[in-house]
């Protein structure tokens, strides 16, 4: 793979792609595919459908490549067409949500950076994850996306077609659920 194409933005290479470079789409894939996975993985809580389902993004995405639009941006349309695939999962498999809590207090046990800071840390780390486990979808999304893939309320709201208040609507009410959670 030619080192020009590591160095273009997503949506230039999702022109070239659209012009048929094939090698274009190989470096969208590789940029997002442990990210997906990662994101997947955090929102249905499986680990080989997850793969899977991931590898029918890529095939949804390069199938609607010409509908792409490059003046927006790719990012929060493939986490759109992923967040689709990872919905129809947990119909399929009529899974209760799951849940976990708040990043912020992770990220301070983390920096404190002794061993009992770490063992505090993974220890906390399970119990979010627990606690993820209880929420429903419409408020587990927007927490995965927001502390684990970084993104932010425009992104969030691009991704699961809804509007930037209603994001931060959902994040005060999931935070405020798992904090319950986790003083129970």
């Amino acid at each position: 793979m030619e080192k020009a194409l590591e160095d273009k933005t997503d949506e230039e290479l999702v022109v070239l792609t659209q012009q048929n470079d094939i090698q274009a789409f190989e470096v969208l894939v590789n940029r997002y595919e442990s990210k997906l996975i990662r994101y997947g993985y955090r929102f249905v809580q499986e680990v080989e459908p997850i793969e899977d389902a991931v590898q029918k993004v890529f095939l949804n995405t390069y199938s609607n490549i010409q509908s792409f639009n490059p003046k927006r941006k790719f990012s929060s349309w493939i986490y759109r067409i992923a967040h689709n695939e990872f919905v129809d999962i947990i119909r399929v498999k009529c899974r209760e949500p799951y849940k976990r809590f708040d990043m912020d207090m992770i990220m301070a046990v983390a920096d404190e950076g002794d061993i009992l800071a770490e063992l505090d840390r993974k220890e906390l780390c399970c119990k979010l994850d627990a606690f993820l486990k209880e929420l429903k979808p419409k408020y587990r999304d927007p927490i995965v996306l927001y502390y684990y893939e970084d993104k932010d309320y425009q992104e969030i709201s691009d991704i699961l077609q809804i509007p930037v208040s209603t994001v931060g609507i959902r994040l005060r009410r999931a935070r405020q659920q798992l904090k319950k959670y986790y003083e129970m």
